[in-house]
């Protein structure tokens, strides 16, 4: 009987919840879904409509593909108690990279709360900037597509992102966030489509996702805290990682970070703790990665303090980033190198309370090695390969 009330009353709350919803389709705005028409004012139009609205909106995009040929960027502060934006078609970026020119972001949502994208797709039609960087041509540095900037309690759900220029999803600077169901795909050799970057924000939950590109399926960067990223398959990539960090001498730190549930085929690198080798006052420390299948990965474990591309700015310095209380937990599966286990931590500032608890990493069906400088730690359970901890 009390859940038979309980359901009666959520039935009549969520009855209730849908009528006092005002609807905006774009169509209303003078979009076109023929993937020809410029329709980026029709959606400014749209959001500006819902924005200002006092009751529950939903933006409305139909079947269709929707032109959105310049930089776009949906503001707040909304009068609006929450806003959905329904995506049942495609959205596209224009093929020539020159229009968006040296733009940041291509889709983003500044200074906005109660807001969720449901749905749809979200085409940034990155190849020809790529081909344009591996031919080392004067390009731009090409767009994030989905930008998420000084917001709260945001809900991006069921959302495909194709071939970003440059990162696909960025959280900055935001709060209460949730992102699930999310699919990521771009080309193996495509620089620096990050596939979700989270930074400076906190109570982020990244859950059931897939995440094919070029570069981090994740990445997490400082001013991180609270982030919780569940049942993520990811490659091809170069894995998830925390980092780079260090770049600057004052710098947020990275705590309470878990990890679990992962799947790892073909990539670059498993879990990674990356920063660069130069003094800073950042930090990790709270980290679980736990429950993982490793699939020919090259680097498995890794944390790396060295980091120092084209030996700029950071030779003979040493990283000032402390790390510590690190946990690799029930992780399995295979190494494409030699070296599964790598921990090349700061001299300055070794890497402490770093804990392997039931980890069988093998080689090519053969013991794989570890490899351990400046790092205190210990073992527990079964550990293969065995670790100089």
């Amino acid at each position: 009987m009390k859940f038979l009330t309980f359901l009666y009353t959520f039935l009549i709350v969520c009855l209730h919840s849908s009528s006092a919803a005002t609807n905006y389709n774009v169509l209303s705005f003078g979009a076109k879904g023929d993937g020809v028409t410029d329709s980026t004012q029709a959606f400014l139009n749209a959001w500006a409509a819902a924005c200002g609205s006092t009751e529950s909106t939903t933006i409305y995009v139909p079947k269709g593909t929707y032109l959105l040929g310049s930089s776009v960027a949906f503001k707040g502060d909304c009068k609006s108690s929450d806003i959905k934006i329904l995506i049942d078609g495609t959205l596209v970026a224009p093929l020539d990279y020159n229009v968006l020119g040296e733009a940041d972001n291509w889709l983003s949502f500044e200074g906005v709360d109660n807001v969720s994208i449901v749905g749809g797709t979200v085409n940034a039609n990155g190849s020809a900037l790529w081909a344009c960087k591996a031919a080392s041509y004067n390009c731009p540095t090409g767009a994030t597509t989905l930008s998420f900037t000084n917001s709260n309690n945001i809900r991006i759900n069921g959302v495909s992102s194709l071939n970003s220029q440059m990162f696909h999803i960025v959280i900055n600077g935001c709060q209460d966030i949730h992102i699930e169901e999310v699919n990521v795909t771009a080309a193996s050799d495509s620089p620096n489509t990050d596939g979700i970057h989270v930074q400076y924000s906190r109570n982020v939950m990244i859950t059931n996702s897939s995440i094919q590109t070029g570069d981090d399926c994740i990445s997490i960067g400082p001013g991180t805290k609270n982030l919780w990223i569940e049942s993520i398959t990811c490659g091809p990539g170069h894995g998830i990682s925390i980092g780079s960090l260090g770049k600057d001498m004052d710098e947020q730190g990275v705590e309470n970070v878990t990890v679990q549930k992962t799947f790892f085929k073909g990539t670059k690198n498993g879990f990674r703790i990356k920063s660069w080798a130069r003094p800073s006052n950042g930090f990790v420390e709270g980290v679980r990665f736990i429950n993982a299948t490793i699939q020919n990965v090259q680097n498995p474990i890794v944390i790396d303090q060295n980091y120092c591309p084209h030996k700029l700015n950071c030779p003979r310095q040493v990283s000032g980033v402390r790390i510590r209380d690190v946990m690799y937990q029930d992780i399995e599966g295979t190494s494409a190198t030699t070296v599964a286990i790598k921990f090349d931590c700061s001299t300055l500032y070794p890497c402490t309370e770093v804990r392997l608890q039931n980890v069988n990493l093998t080689y090519l069906n053969h013991v794989a090695q570890s490899s351990c400088n400046n790092v205190i730690g210990e073992t527990l359970g079964l550990v293969q390969p065995n670790t100089c901890l």
